[in-house]
């Protein structure tokens, strides 16, 4: 057995793709010193046990992105029926008594599971799985010889996409994560080469849609008051719009080099006033208050690098399955990116994404951990196109 085990561990370290998970790692502890600070105003316990878990996430995640490197993707879905019985089934444990959320936010989309020390997103989880169906749904219709330009392949793939999104909905109540999973159809199917037409269809539909129940008030209030705010930053500054106009202040009282470490105005504030949830949601301002634009460039930076990471492979896979997989993963990165970035500059609405890899979350850090994991699988089984060419 530990023969074995020697035998599996240098296969990895000899074809798995070292640098993403350095990368992974690096923006993991990168977020555990913004966490540290961010949870310093506490007593050293408290922030002890946030950096802690945080710290344990990151060695499980070590572990799980060895093991999702060894794992055959194209193996676990032959049995797809199962994963999409997974889905339905995970997301719907938020009904029963495991499911928590907050009155403020009218959510209900974490896990709480006895003898965890963290709560578990079923989002964080399905954003995987469904990645691995849609790509293999995208791969199916490509080895039948459909027309994925064809409106039937492109209403198959959006009503697979749609269906999860309203399951998801109807449960949590959680657009944030729902439309993380649009954004990754909308990128797979790019990549797939579905035909524009579509795309503009598509969009037009959503618009419409949501003009009409704007007009006729199906959207809840809060969710339209966050969509007020956007455009006018005056309109009910001391609710709605407080957590982002504290988010604005701590990022521009930064300046360009920060006002040092652990020494931010409202990072390091207990008042109740100052800037809320600044170890998971607003991480980021965190790091523009004390690291100033620097520190916020460094974030964005690794974060991009790792992007670029995944797209890389993403070019070099073997097979198109692989390839949409890579693209869904990488997808799933950047909308979190973009959105939990422009949610801290005012720029979006507040819907509760996390940054990658810097936010306090264990389920977040082990998840994501094991979709780059899967994506290092891929890069270790497209060998040959890694390989340095040889000089003639």
């Amino acid at each position: 057995m530990w023969n074995r085990l020697k035998a599996i561990l240098a296969d990895f370290f000899q074809q798995a793709d070292l640098v993403l998970l350095g990368l992974c790692c690096a923006a993991t502890v990168f977020g555990m010193v913004l966490i540290a600070s961010a949870t310093h105003y506490m007593d050293a316990a408290k922030m002890l046990r946030y950096v802690g878990v945080q710290g344990v996430a990151m060695l499980l995640g070590f572990c799980v992105y060895v093991f999702m490197s060894m794992v055959d993707i194209e193996i676990v879905l032959k049995k797809w029926k199962w994963l999409v019985l997974f889905n339905l089934v995970f997301i719907g444990l938020l009904k029963t008594p495991f499911g928590v959320g907050g009155a403020s936010t009218g959510n209900q989309a974490w896990l709480k599971f006895p003898g965890i020390p963290f709560q578990i997103g079923p989002a964080e989880v399905v954003k995987i799985t469904f990645t691995l169906l849609l790509a293999k749904q995208l791969a199916w219709l490509r080895e039948e010889k459909r027309d994925l330009r064809s409106f039937p392949a492109a209403a198959q793939v959006a009503g697979h996409t749609l269906a999860l999104m309203g399951w998801y909905v109807v449960i949590s109540g959680d657009m944030g994560n729902a439309l993380t999973f649009f954004f990754i159809f909308l990128c797979m199917a790019f990549a797939a080469g579905f035909a524009l037409r579509w795309f503009a269809l598509l969009f037009a539909g959503c618009g419409i849609g949501f003009a009409a129940a704007w007009v006729l008030e199906l959207i809840p209030g809060y969710m339209m008051d966050r969509f007020r705010v956007l455009f006018d930053h005056s309109y009910d500054a001391l609710d709605t719009g407080w957590q982002q106009t504290r988010s604005l202040m701590a990022i521009g009282s930064g300046g360009l080099f920060g006002q040092g470490y652990m020494n931010g105005t409202q990072t390091q504030s207990s008042f109740p006033q100052s800037l809320p949830n600044r170890w998971t949601d607003f991480i980021f301002s965190v790091c523009g208050e004390e690291l100033g634009l620097v520190g916020c460039l460094a974030v964005i930076t690794l974060l991009a690098v790792i992007i670029f990471r995944v797209l890389r492979v993403a070019r070099n896979a073997q097979t198109p399955f692989h390839c949409y997989i890579c693209v869904g993963m990488a997808a799933m990165l950047i909308y979190q990116t973009v959105v939990n970035i422009g949610m801290c500059l005012f720029v979006m609405p507040t819907i509760g994404v996390t940054l990658p890899f810097f936010s306090y979350g264990g389920s977040s850090v082990l998840t994501l951990f094991a979709a780059m994991g899967v994506v290092s699988g891929i890069k270790k089984r497209s060998p040959a196109l890694w390989r340095p060419r040889r000089q003639r």
